[in-house]
């Protein structure tokens, strides 16, 4: 299936890309961590929009140790995150590396306060984030580890894949570079299949910028560059969904299918004892799914984002991936749910595009300055003359 619009240009795909994951991440994160049958009974039925907290007004209460205001049309800590990496890239202007999330991601999360919707009030990006990404304080802030190693020995999870949308930006239409950049920077955040999601998902999100792309060729360019678990689970996951056409009917069979990469077990809120430990045998769950829902959709953006929610488990992440995805496709993003996410998470969804935007624009012109340099060197030592 071709994109509605193939015509579609840079500045329309990075905005769907990153207006679709900050919706599907609103969307998700009132009923992460729950089954499929359990959002069923929650909400009546499946979830079809913007929905309020799962524990209604006790949301401060109902779960201690993360008292976050989920629902209501709030981002999460994928929003947030995104939105830091976007901030790294205006900076630096230029390809990042795994130096530059120590020298300028870990500072933004640990010295300026920010609006941060679930917490209903300014706080520093630290105090929001989960474990695993405050880890990236802890061992490059504190620890001073090589930053290029730092994410070992952290959970192994998706912390770093979640916000990996802006690297395939970045890389448009070049999903190798996209992923071989992802893997360099989530080096000091995650490791082993933590860290090959991270670099898959911006090769897809690379791939789904590129003309005349489809669900069908993302999932082929994935495929071309995952490795071990990683890639089984997606190669898996996607032949279960190839015989799906509704989210329904895929539910149960994408879990399936992904159960046996998965460490984390049958019940999300309590992890199997070798949850999250390095393997290369194993994958995360959220990537091959949001892959398999993208096929499941055809690529249409509502149909994805809401199969990925109705999935339940972290399906706040997942429904972020699957929503980056078909807006780089131009599956436009229902314009009610960006306009009620934008006010509810007092966040301007649009302007981090514009910014990635022009700051792609400029890589790829330093880009297209080094590789005519380096052209111009190899033909001056015996290589071949290079076409204009």
């Amino acid at each position: 299936m071709r994109p509605k619009n193939p015509k579609t240009s840079l500045e329309d795909r990075i905005t769907g890309a990153l207006v679709g994951a900050a919706v599907g991440d609103a969307l998700g994160g009132p009923v992460e961590g729950y089954s499929p049958d359990q959002i069923l009974e929650r909400h009546s039925g499946r979830v079809h929009g913007i929905v309020g907290p799962w524990n209604g007004e006790a949301w401060r209460t109902a779960r201690p140790i993360a008292p976050y205001h989920k629902g209501d049309g709030h981002v999460t800590d994928d929003t947030l995150m995104t939105h830091a990496l976007i901030r790294v890239y205006a900076q630096v202007r230029d390809h990042l590396d795994a130096y530059a999330i120590a020298d300028h991601l870990v500072p933004d999360l640990m010295t300026t306060p920010r609006w941060i919707p679930e917490l209903e009030q300014e706080a520093l990006p630290l105090h929001r984030i989960f474990l695993a990404e405050k880890w990236l304080v802890a061992r490059l802030h504190y620890g001073h580890a090589d930053p290029r190693e730092a994410g070992v020995g952290n959970i192994v999870n998706c912390g770093a894949a979640m916000y990996m949308a802006p690297v395939g930006l970045v890389n448009a239409a070049n999903p190798t570079a996209a992923y071989t950049e992802a893997i360099d920077i989530a080096g000091a955040h995650q490791s082993s299949y933590g860290r090959e999601a991270a670099g898959v998902f911006a090769a897809a999100v690379a791939a789904a910028t590129t003309p005349g792309a489809t669900p069908e060729s993302i999932v082929t360019t994935a495929l071309s560059l995952a490795k071990d678990g990683t890639r089984t689970a997606i190669e898996k996951v996607c032949e279960a969904a190839s015989h799906h056409t509704d989210f329904e009917s895929a539910l149960i069979p994408l879990r399936e299918a992904v159960a046996p990469y998965d460490t984390v077990g049958p019940d999300y809120r309590a992890p199997s004892l070798g949850a999250r430990r390095p393997s290369r045998l194993h994958s995360i769950e959220e990537l091959p799914v949001a892959l398999g829902m993208l096929l499941v959709s055809r690529g249409d953006y509502r149909h994805a984002v809401l199969g990925a929610v109705n999935y339940g488990r972290d399906c706040d992440s997942i429904a972020t991936m699957t929503g980056a995805l078909a807006g780089a496709l131009g599956s436009p993003v229902p314009e009610d749910w960006s306009k009620q996410v934008a006010e509810a998470s007092r966040l301007d969804l649009w302007q981090p595009a514009t910014t990635l935007t022009a700051v792609t624009r400029e890589i790829f012109e330093r880009d297209v300055h080094r590789r005519r340099t380096h052209e111009s060197a190899f033909m001056n030592i015996g290589g071949p003359r290079c076409s204009d």
